[in-house]
């Protein structure tokens, strides 16, 4: 009888061991798949975050080129109702020249309209002086 006994407690103790292990597995398998589902959750986020940040930046400089170019029409809607006439005009041109020439080009053309009023200038220049 008590050895039944003691088979009986080394089968039951086997017995238990095996679950305890069967659910340790279990939980650890849980719990990779867990974290693997986080991860997989934080780096949909990010790619999300950054996409939105790119459109976002994207509808900024969109908006300021818009902005840029209605000032630029508004300048020559303005120089119309004006009646500009081809002083002004030739002023304008001399000043778009020269936001050209302060490139790093390294070679300008000069439409030939400036090039006589440059020549007039110049002129002028030495009669002053």
């Amino acid at each position: 009888m008590k050895a039944e006994r003691e088979r009986r407690e080394a089968i039951l103790r086997a017995e238990g061991e095996k679950k305890s292990t069967i659910l340790v597995a279990e939980g650890n398998k849980e719990s990779a798949i867990l974290d693997a589902e986080a991860e997989k959750q934080a780096a949909i986020l990010r790619a999300e975050a950054q996409k939105e940040a790119k459109i976002r930046e994207a509808e900024g400089e969109a908006e300021a080129i818009l902005k840029v170019q209605q000032a630029n029409a508004d300048g020559i809607r303005f120089l119309k109702e004006a009646g500009a006439d081809k002083a002004v005009l030739t002023i304008k041109s001399l000043e778009a020249f020269e936001r050209a020439a302060d490139g790093q080009a390294t070679k300008i053309i000069i439409p030939s309209e400036l090039q006589g009023l440059a020549g007039l200038v110049k002129s002028a220049k030495e009669v002053i002086e």
